[in-house]
């Protein structure tokens, strides 16, 4: 029987820049609002004060803000208590579903991309995972082989590392531990999606990528790199890869001079005791279908 793990954390993050001509900024920092994740309050602010446009992706929930900055130094902050519902799911429910009855929405999510070039990972995949039982146990046969082929490395990759160059490499982070993940569930049939978020207890504190694949009609969380559990992921967007949820876009010329953030569980129990969330393997699902 399916059942909930509801949580609440306090998150936030300070970005500061040293702007050497006017520039545009599109930041992906802020929660997503969805139907498992409720922001109880949260305030973006900038310094100097100026004018911010919030937009929201045409094909999901994620949430970008635009503005537009003179020459200078530069601070945005955002800060949030976010409410996260994890529906803990029946692993018999988790089935791959053919492609002829995948909803329209979901079918792009299929496709090779940028980071994600699966058409380029065909013989490794049915190598490793043809012969695997379907559904919620191969694409965690995915993650397994990841974690126990890639090592986590900092420094060994960059922006242009591909899910193609992980494999040859067998280093990345968590970006491209989850564009592997993702090329490997699209060689197989199976639509999967970047995802970027807060998560608890990294050490450093940074932006988590991690994955989530299309099963039994539901989009179900993944992370190869079991660095933080499920259940504390505060969703900020989801796309194709890192190409869509790049946490600053900048349109011009500026440097990042210091990036702070920071997560902390504010769930309590009966006695008023900080809850720190669990790990599980169990199926979860946690975003907007």
């Amino acid at each position: 029987m399916d059942y909930f793990i509801i949580m609440r954390f306090k998150i936030g993050c300070v970005l500061s820049y040293e702007v050497y001509i006017s520039s545009t900024f599109i930041f992906n920092i802020s929660a997503e609002k969805n139907e498992y994740q409720n922001i109880l309050k949260e305030k973006l602010t900038v310094d100097p004060n100026l004018q911010i446009k919030e937009f929201i992706a045409k094909n999901n929930l994620t949430r970008s803000h635009m503005l537009f900055v003179e020459q200078g130094k530069f601070d945005i902050a955002y800060e949030a208590e976010v409410e996260i519902s994890s529906v803990v799911h029946n692993v018999d429910d988790a089935a791959e579903i053919h492609t002829t009855k995948l909803p329209h929405n979901v079918i792009e999510y299929l496709y090779p991309s940028r980071y994600c070039e699966s058409d380029k990972l065909i013989r490794i995949t049915q190598k490793e995972f043809a012969n695997i039982p379907s559904g919620f146990s191969r694409v965690t046969a995915i993650c397994n082989w990841i974690y126990e082929n890639v090592e986590y490395l900092f420094g060994t990759t960059g922006n242009m590392t591909s899910a193609y160059d992980t494999v040859a490499e067998r280093a990345g982070v968590c970006r491209d531990f989850a564009h592997l993940g993702i090329a490997l569930c699209r060689a197989l049939g199976i639509p999967a999606r970047f995802c970027s978020s807060y998560a608890y207890g990294l050490n450093p504190p940074d932006f988590h990528a991690y994955f989530e694949a299309y099963l039994g009609n539901s989009w179900y969380i993944f992370d190869p790199t079991r660095l933080a559990p499920q259940t504390s992921f505060v969703k900020i967007g989801t796309g194709h890869d890192a190409a869509d949820l790049s946490f600053a876009t900048i349109i011009g010329n500026a440097e990042m001079k210091n990036i702070e953030i920071t997560m902390d569980s504010i769930s309590t129990d009966e006695n008023n005791n900080i809850i720190e969330p669990k790990f599980t393997t169990k199926p979860i699902t946690s975003g907007h279908l």
